[in-house]
């Protein structure tokens, strides 16, 4: 972690992700998360499915055969209650004793029974849902009553039919309903510790996801809970600039920048190097002047 800001690095356990440089599998997946930590990552994402627009969803079992391996590989082993507490500022662990921060595992999923399955696996980890419990009407309470920590995310419908989703009005308006909305059904769930997505490319045109990000602040002001981001290498980037996903990762960092002027505190990238730079060139200009950039 870098200040506030925390680096969550990405990677995809299927042959379907838009960016081919992130797919792994099996021990290959376990390298590469381990890679991600080592160059400053404070958490890992493991994707099992494709969300790409357009994109159907594999059965529960085959998104678990490919999820099982990698977190099997990993052989994460959970900590102590007695020595780890959560942080104040985040949904990771940190030794009370040293203050220093442990590496930390995210599962992109919208599947609560892969929830279960992987608590079996790892332990605790980070639940990131790109429905925010629509797709699984038992997720919320999942999570809930296993005390994770979880990533909320704004989209319509589904990755296959989403982008026929985007009439809206005003769409900064409606991703701030929408997590008003949510708050009122995490809490009933016993969803202590959640963070906001507010989903950059999920059923949302290119001119969409500019107004939002240009108006990112206001969604932020709105609730206490921290931001996440994910930016790197969308068509909203790549499509503008008439570039290939594999071009787009300088613009990534001059978006995730923005971002964190206004706000955002996660970001999820597919090149953690990179993001750490940019999370160091904003800290460095801003710690100087605390609250310059807010």
């Amino acid at each position: 972690m870098i200040d506030n800001i925390h680096i969550m690095g990405i990677v995809n356990l299927n042959g379907d992700s838009f960016y081919a440089a992130s797919r792994s599998a099996g021990a290959d997946a376990a390298a590469r998360v381990r890679q991600m930590w080592a160059e400053g990552a404070d958490v890992v994402d493991l994707g099992a499915c494709s969300t790409r627009p357009g994109s159907t969803q594999p059965s529960l079992e085959e998104e678990w055969s490919r999820l099982e391996p990698a977190l099997t590989t990993l052989s994460y082993t959970k900590p102590a209650p007695s020595v780890y507490e959560p942080r104040k500022t985040g949904p990771s662990y940190t030794k009370s004793a040293s203050s220093v921060y442990e590496p930390w595992i995210s599962i992109d999923t919208f599947r609560a029974e892969i929830v279960r399955r992987a608590y079996e696996v790892i332990g605790p980890f980070i639940v990131n849902d790109i429905s925010a419990g629509e797709m699984d009407p038992e997720m919320l309470s999942t999570v809930g009553r296993l005390g994770l920590p979880y990533v909320a995310m704004h989209m319509r419908g589904t990755p296959e039919n989403m982008q026929s989703l985007t009439d809206y009005d005003d769409v900064v308006a409606e991703v701030i309903r929408y997590f008003k909305d949510f708050s009122i059904k995490a809490a009933d769930a016993g969803i202590q510790e959640w963070i906001l997505d507010p989903g950059f490319g999920f059923a949302k045109t290119i001119g969409q996801n500019h107004e939002l990000l240009r108006r990112l602040r206001e969604v932020k002001d709105a609730f206490p809970q921290e931001m996440l981001v994910g930016l790197s290498r969308k068509s909203m980037i790549y499509k503008v600039l008439g570039i290939t996903p594999e071009e787009a990762m300088p613009s990534t960092q001059v978006l995730n920048f923005a971002a964190l002027e206004r706000g955002a505190t996660w970001l999820r990238v597919h090149d953690v190097v990179p993001a750490v730079h940019t999370a160091k060139l904003y800290s460095t200009m801003y710690t100087s002047s605390p609250g310059a950039a807010k």
